[in-house]
């Protein structure tokens, strides 16, 4: 049985973390082998670079550079093999989230972004990519109620967020066929009914 590659995208107050256990069971239930994980992070180096990538401020290049090396061992110690071996893996965030931050966010140019994305994992993109998308302020107002510490980027100002929400929308419009959008300020109950029909449809 093929592996696939399944990446939840979305601007920080989406939700889409709240969807992804719910979709690996729903798979699991239908007898795939599925591997949760996340970006920046999913090794143990990557978690570690993590940790640097939201609480240390740097140079965006260097940002870039350094999601890229998490992205890199990420790809190479557990993405690959998994699917190798047949299993599903979802992931929290990949490539797509670099060019909506990194590119869209703080402006780096595209052309880096595509030769480190090459570099790292060559032609291959995920199977399938869910965008979360909502207006800005819905999300700014989920990560205010959610009243925890906030990482450096979830204390970006409105129009860093604004670029990134438009970033994610051209990439969607680049990649129809892999990028499918979730209208993310609906009920729950209406996203995992949507969710659960573009799994059955494409995926399985």
């Amino acid at each position: 049985m093929k592996g696939r590659f399944i990446t939840f995208e979305g601007i920080d107050g989406a939700g889409k973390s709240t969807h992804v256990d719910w979709l690996a069971e729903f798979l699991r239930a239908r007898g795939r082998v599925v591997q949760v994980t996340r970006e920046p992070g999913g090794t143990p180096l990557g978690e570690r670079l993590r940790e640097l990538l939201l609480n240390e401020p740097m140079h965006v290049e260097a940002e870039a550079l350094l999601m890229f090396a998490a992205r890199s061992e990420h790809w190479a110690q557990r993405i690959e093999p998994a699917l190798a071996r047949g299993e599903w893996v979802i992931c929290d965030r990949f490539s797509d989230a670099t060019y909506a931050y990194q590119g869209g966010g703080r402006g780096l140019e595209k052309n880096k972004l595509n030769q480190l994305e090459h570099w790292v994992f060559g032609n291959r993109q995920p199977d399938l990519t869910l965008l979360f998308d909502l207006p800005l302020e819905v999300a700014r107002e989920r990560i205010a109620v959610a009243n925890r510490a906030l990482d450096r980027f979830e204390q970006e100002k409105a129009d860093f967020y604004q670029r990134v929400r438009q970033a994610y929308l051209e990439r969607a419009q680049t990649h129809p066929g892999r990028i499918r959008i979730i209208e993310a300020d609906r009920p729950l109950d209406n996203i995992r009914k949507q969710l659960e029909e573009i799994i059955l449809t494409i995926c399985l």
